[in-house]
């Protein structure tokens, strides 16, 4: 059975694609081969998806229209539903916008998961992975708060950091009343929110608050410097591509990327002390543009005594379990970050 993308990638894809058919179909022999050699090497439950997907780079002509995308429905119940609600965000953004999905708001004591939705830094909001987080509070028996945070080029550096540091700090004022135990909070994010959350983390250990029992990292986006670097031919060719990270880099930065500096706070792989962090669950797929800097960064976790869970998947490209929701990979990849946050928000 052929399996389809998900209604709210379709409908980023549709807002992305201004397709030139003709530029495509013009594209020689050479490129087709080389195609052809890069598809060779994605899982083949991968794949079926990829034909739904022409090539695609995210820029400032089409960003507006992928933020007008529809978001996939809501789960019905008895899923759980989400409650929205406006807390005070960083400088500036006094009503940051947040979803609480909470499985039984009559307990007290449960576990805790920020949320930071995924999108460059400069697209997305949190009904993106709606059903996701509504899955994953039912099965975790957690509270999930999804940060709507503020998206460059509007807002650059640190806006989006400040508005998701912020809400980690309404979370534990506001543990009780959210029936959550805040000895028991962790960072959830994928591709940008992930790179987002290890900057949270980071804050937060450099301020000496907000105690974080562990962060899982989906595909980060961590370092500017990777627009800087030519990928393999068979890296970073589908789903989210060179042009489409510098132009979320240069957003988010608010200048390109250069080799000798860059905000450390905006730019976690920048950061020359990694010690002190929480544990980390960490997931990339091997044909992710996002692989080498990755790896890069779990290793320096490792050196600075983090405790770490590292998991690389052959044959995946970025975003692969939310495209392909449905294939082997995508299941193990999903049940290994599950795990992670079970045990670590499991009671000592």
């Amino acid at each position: 059975m052929r399996r389809s993308v998900p209604a709210s990638s379709l409908a980023l894809i549709a807002c992305l694609c201004a397709a030139d058919a003709g530029a495509q179909s013009a594209s020689g022999t050479a490129t087709a081969a080389v195609d052809a050699a890069a598809l060779a090497q994605v899982d083949p439950e991968l794949r079926a998806v990829l034909a739904q997907i022409p090539a695609l780079t995210l820029d400032g002509s089409n960003v507006q229209a992928v933020r007008r995308a529809p978001p996939p429905p809501t789960l019905p119940p008895p899923a759980v539903q989400p409650l929205e609600r406006y807390i005070e965000g960083g400088a500036g953004n006094p009503r940051l916008r947040v979803l609480i999905f909470d499985p039984a708001p009559e307990r007290g004591g449960k576990p805790a998961v920020l949320h930071l939705h995924g999108g460059g830094y400069v697209v997305g909001v949190p009904e993106v992975v709606m059903p996701e987080l509504q899955r994953l509070a039912s099965a975790l028996e957690v509270v999930v708060v999804s940060v709507d945070y503020r998206l460059a080029p509007e807002h650059p550096t640190p806006a989006g950091l400040d508005d998701a540091y912020a809400a980690l700090g309404w979370l534990h004022r506001s543990a009780d009343a959210l029936g959550v135990d805040s000895a028991r909070i962790a960072l959830l994010g994928e591709s940008a929110g992930a790179g987002l959350a290890a900057a949270v983390a980071l804050r937060a250990r450099d301020r000496g608050e907000h105690s974080i029992r562990l962060q899982v990292l989906r595909y980060p986006m961590l370092d500017d410097r990777t627009t800087l670097r030519s990928a393999p031919a068979h890296v970073g060719r589908y789903i989210w591509n060179e042009g489409s990270n510098a132009y979320g880099w240069t957003s988010v930065l608010g200048r390109t990327p250069t080799m000798d500096t860059a905000p450390a706070e905006a730019v976690p792989a920048r950061v020359s002390d990694l010690r002190g962090l929480p544990p980390t669950w960490m997931g990339v797929g091997a044909l992710d543009l996002f692989a080498q800097e990755d790896l890069a960064f779990a290793a320096r976790l490792i050196e600075a005594g983090v405790p770490v869970e590292l998991q690389v998947v052959p044959g995946a490209y970025h975003g692969f379990d939310i495209m392909s929701g449905q294939a082997r990979v995508s299941r193990e990849f999903s049940a290994s970050w599950q795990a992670a946050l079970r045990r670590a928000l499991s009671k000592d």
